[in-house]
C-alpha cells in the first residue's frame, strides 16, 4: 500500500514526445472470489528455456545507474525533491526514447544495497510483474529494501513471501477461511461504521463551516474492520480509540524510506531516506496492537494452527492483513475516490444518487450484493478511481531468469536476477490503451467498457482476475473493492451532492468537506 505523493503529469504527453523521436538503433466482483482454492503453481524447473523471441524489433535497455554510491543518491534527490515523482520517470522516458529504461528507486544508501532497477512505464510490459512463472516476488513488496521483521514479531510476513514458499500457501488460505466465515458481516458493519463517520462530518460542519475526512475515517475504518472480521468493537477493549494512531506511525516506520512528509530536504532526506528509525521506538505500541488482535482472533488462529501455522505468527499475520493491506487502502483510497466524484460535479452526483436508491429500493430498500450488482455507473466510477489513481503505484519482481519483455515499440532482454520496477500510474494511464487517459471518465467501465477492465492494475494483478494460492494477488483484493462500492453507495443514500477542498498528505490526498447535501427522499 505505498503511496508517494506528488502532481500528476500526463503519460500521454510522455509518449507522444516518444513518437517525435524515433529509435535509430539496428534493430464482476462477488464474494464468490473469497473461496479461491487454487493450487500453488510451480515456479521451477530443471533447465530454464531460452526466452521466446519477439517480432518487435530488439534494443537493448536504455539508461545507466550512475557511480556508485553518487548515481542512487542523485535519483533519490530527484525522485523526492528536485523533479518529483512523475517527472522523475517522464523525463527519462523522455531522455531515452523508451518506457522501458534503468534507473535507481529510492531509498539507496544506506538503507538498500542495490537500487538498480529496470522500469517499466507502459500497460504492455507491466504485466510480467505479475506473472510469477518469469519473475519471483521474495522480499520485494517495498521494493528494493525490506522493513526489519522485527516490526511483524521476527516473521517474514505474507505480503514479502514467494508463492513457491510452503508457508505463502497455508498464510494465504488461513487470510482466505478468515474472509469466507465473516463475509456475511461486512455490509451490516459498514453500514454502522459510516453512518457514525457520517454524524461526525455533519457535525463537525455545523460546527466550523468544514469538515475534514481524514481521522474520521480513520477511526470508522478500523473499527469497522475490527467488528466485520473479528467481531470486537476496539472502543470496548484496552486500545481504545487508539488503534488509527499507533498504525499509522507504525507504517512510517516500514515505509519512510520511500515516501515523503514534505519536510525540507535538508532534514527529511537524511533522517528518513538514509538511516532505518529504529524499530525498539514502536514495540510497545505495537505489542498493544498484537494483544488486540491475538484476543481478538481465537476462531483464526485456530484455524492457523490446523493448517501448521504457530498461533503467534498467524497473529502478526492477521495484523498485518488488517492494518497495513486492508486498514492502509481504505485510509489512501477512500479519499481517492471522493475526491475524483467529488471533482466530477453535481451532474454525476444525481446520476449516482438516482441509481443507487433506485436498487436499493427494488431489493427491498437494503443493501445487499444483489443490488450492487445493478449499479454499472457506481461500479464504473470504483473502477475508474482505481485506474486513474491506483493505491498501490509501485510493483516490484525479480527476473527468474533471462526474459525478454516488450514495450509497445521494442522488445528488451532481461537478465536472470535483475530487479523489474513498474509504476502503476503510468501503465493504467497509457494511452495506448485508454482514451482520454489522464481524464476521469465516470463510466468508462459501462457496458462495452467492461473489457477493459484486464487493464486495469492495482493490486499484484489485473482487476479481471482474483487472488488465488499461486498468485500475488491481496488475498482481500475483492474485499477491498467491495468496501469501495459500499462508501459509495452509503454516501449516495446520505447525501444528494457535496463540495470538497482537496490537499495532499503522505499517504494520498486529504479531503475537507465544506459542504454536505442531505439525501432529499
Amino acid at each position: 500500500m505505498t503511496s508517494i505523493t506528488s502532481a500528476s503529469l500526463p503519460l500521454l504527453q510522455l509518449q507522444s514526445s516518444l513518437k517525435r523521436k524515433p529509435c535509430n538503433l539496428k534493430s464482476s466482483t462477488t464474494m464468490r472470489r473469497f473461496t479461491t482454492k487454487a493450487s500453488a503453481s510451480e515456479t521451477t524447473s530443471a533447465a530454464a528455456p531460452a526466452p521466446e523471441p519477439s517480432k518487435l524489433p530488439m534494443r537493448k535497455i536504455p539508461g545507466d545507474y550512475g557511480l556508485p554510491f553518487i548515481g542512487p543518491i542523485k535519483d533519490r534527490l530527484d525522485f523526492f525533491y528536485n523533479q518529483g515523482r512523475d517527472k522523475f520517470f517522464q523525463s527519462r522516458a523522455q531522455k531515452y526514447n523508451s518506457t522501458v529504461f534503468r534507473a535507481n528507486m529510492p531509498p539507496g544508501p544506506f538503507i538498500a544495497s542495490n537500487p538498480n532497477v529496470i522500469v517499466l512505464l507502459d500497460a504492455k510490459s507491466f504485466p510480467v510483474l505479475f506473472d510469477v512463472s518469469k519473475v519471483e516476488k521474495r522480499d520485494v513488496f517495498t521494493g528494493t529494501f525490506m522493513p526489519s521483521t522485527q516490526l511483524t514479531g521476527g516473521y517474514r510476513i505474507l505480503s514479502y513471501l514467494d508463492p513457491s514458499e510452503p508457508r505463502h500457501e497455508q498464510l494465504k488460505r488461513l487470510l482466505f477461511f478468515l474472509l469466507k466465515s465473516r463475509s456475511s458481516h461486512v455490509i451490516p458493519e459498514f453500514h454502522s461504521s459510516y453512518t457514525t463517520l457520517f454524524e461526525t462530518l455533519e457535525n463537525e460542519l455545523a460546527k466550523e463551516g468544514k469538515a475534514s475526512f481524514q481521522t474520521a475515517n480513520d477511526q470508522a475504518a478500523f473499527n469497522f474492520l475490527a467488528r466485520a472480521l473479528y467481531g470486537t468493537n476496539p472502543s470496548d477493549t484496552n486500545l481504545g480509540r487508539d488503534g488509527p494512531s499507533i498504525i499509522q506511525t507504525w507504517l512510517l516506520f516500514q515505509l519512510g524510506p520511500i515516501m515523503t512528509l514534505g519536510l525540507p530536504k535538508f532534514l527529511e532526506d537524511p533522517t528518513l531516506h538514509t538511516f532505518r528509525i529504529p524499530p525498539f521506538l514502536i514495540k510497545k505500541d505495537y505489542k498493544r496492537l498484537y494483544d488486540f488482535f491475538y484476543e481478538s482472533s481465537g476462531f483464526a488462529l485456530d484455524e492457523a494452527v490446523r493448517l501448521g501455522v504457530p498461533r503467534e505468527e498467524a497473529c502478526h499475520n492477521l495484523l498485518f492483513a488488517t492494518c497495513f493491506n486492508s486498514f492502509g487502502g481504505m485510509k489512501i483510497f477512500f479519499p481517492t475516490i471522493l475526491k475524483w466524484v467529488g471533482r466530477a460535479g453535481v451532474k454525476l452526483h444525481a446520476r449516482l444518487a438516482e441509481e443507487v436508491r433506485a436498487a436499493v429500493k427494488s431489493n427491498g430498500g437494503k443493501v445487499t450484493m444483489a443490488s450492487m450488482e445493478e449499479m454499472p455507473l457506481m461500479k464504473s466510477v470504483v473502477y475508474e478511481a482505481f485506474r486513474i489513481e491506483p493505491p498501490v503505484p509501485l510493483q516490484y519482481g525479480r527476473a527468474k531468469k533471462e526474459l525478454v519483455i516488450e514495450s509497445h515499440e521494442n522488445a528488451f532482454v532481461v537478465k536472470e536476477g535483475e530487479m523489474l520496477f513498474g509504476f502503476q500510474p503510468f501503465a493504467t494511464k497509457d494511452p495506448k490503451i485508454f482514451e482520454n487517459a489522464e481524464e476521469f471518465v465516470a463510466d468508462r467501465f459501462v457496458g462495452e467498457g467492461e473489457k477493459l477492465l484486464k487493464h486495469v492494475l492495482w493490486s499484484n494483478g489485473p482487476e479481471t482476475e482474483g487472488p488465488t494460492l499461486g498468485n500475488k494477488q491481496c488475498a482481500g483484493k475483492d474485499f477491498v473493492v467491495l468496501f469501495s462500492r459500499l462508501l459509495v453507495v452509503e454516501f449516495f443514500l446520505h447525501y444528494d451532492s457535496f463540495d470538497v477542498q482537496v490537499g495532499n498528505s503522505s499517504l494520498g490526498s486529504s479531503l475537507t468537506f465544506t459542504s454536505l447535501k442531505k439525501a432529499s427522499y
